[in-house]
């Protein structure tokens, strides 16, 4: 797998997010309150709203729009919601943020 530098994980917020652009759309790198780091499709499976823009709790993120309420970890919408957004492979070493190109060449296909 090949991975590339987006940034510092003190580049977000705890509890925050910020956003990447790649060829496929935008991508949402979220950093929770423990500093786990979690890399998702920034549009959320009911309307397409901005998840980066969303409340962070847990491993999870609140869309802004109609409060879906979307894991982190898996990219699925909890509760009595169905829906899922695609999950990109990120790391941390030391401070550096690294996210997996493989895995956005993917979201092409």
């Amino acid at each position: 797998m090949t991975w590339a530098m987006i940034g510092r994980i003190t580049d977000i917020p705890r509890r925050g997010a910020r956003c990447i652009e790649t060829p496929q759309g935008k991508i949402a790198v979220f950093r929770t309150a423990e500093d786990r780091v979690f890399a998702i499709e920034d549009h959320c499976p009911h309307k397409g709203g901005p998840l980066s823009q969303g409340i962070v709790h847990g491993a999870a993120v609140t869309c802004p729009l109609h409060n879906w309420v979307i894991s982190l970890e898996t990219g699925k919408a909890l509760g009595a919601d169905e829906g899922a957004v695609r999950t990109i492979p990120i790391k941390v070493e030391g401070e550096m943020l690294f996210i997996a190109l493989a895995a956005l060449s993917d979201c092409a296909a």
